[in-house]
């Protein structure tokens, strides 16, 4: 299987120090990589400048967990005891939302929706989305409801018409005074 994302940038940029040490020019190790131009000449200065290890990777970028690990096993944990443990009792259902509130409230530290999505994933949990319905709702009362009381008020008023051309109730031609009267 061959390897994706940063593990294929570094494996190429690699690939560009042993052309590099060869005497090849950057642009012709653009070419054979099918690199940049651009990237091929930045990765020719760093290893000119600094060796291999200018080129190597640092790492992941991005900012680092503001979770210790002990937190996030915490976590983990206030995760598995549910919603309704922490005081979401409408429904059974962690939405990013809720996690970061909770995470603000037991750590103390501000998460964006977007960064309790991710956190999750790295704990094995998804987000859900709750579904807009309460326990308590009454599925016959809703049935009927739709049957009768909706029926009678969807029910189109009498002699209603239409003002498009292709249904029937609206006028055949233009009026006579109309934008292009007489014009046949």
């Amino acid at each position: 299987m061959p390897p994706t994302g940063r593990r294929r940038r570094e494996t190429v940029r690699m690939q560009a120090v042993e052309l590099f040490e060869r005497k090849i020019k950057p642009s012709e190790v653009a070419r054979r990589l099918r690199v940049s131009v651009k990237s091929a000449y930045q990765w020719h200065q760093l290893w000119r400048d600094g060796g291999v290890q200018a080129l190597a990777s640092h790492g992941p970028s991005g900012s680092r967990c503001r979770l210790s690990s002990g937190c996030l096993e915490k976590l983990a944990a206030y995760l598995e005891q549910g919603p309704a443990a922490h005081g979401w009792v409408e429904d059974q259902v962690w939405t990013a939302s809720r996690v970061a509130t909770l995470i603000g409230r037991k750590f103390h530290v501000s998460y964006s929706v977007s960064g309790a999505t991710r956190l999750m994933h790295r704990l094995g949990f998804s987000p859900q989305v709750p579904a807009r319905r309460v326990a308590e709702r009454d599925e016959q009362s809703v049935t009927a409801w739709r049957e009768v009381t909706w029926a009678e008020v969807k029910g189109r008023p009498a002699g209603a018409t239409s003002a498009s051309r292709t249904k029937p109730g609206s006028p055949v031609g233009r009026p006579g005074d109309g934008p292009g009267a007489g014009a046949e």
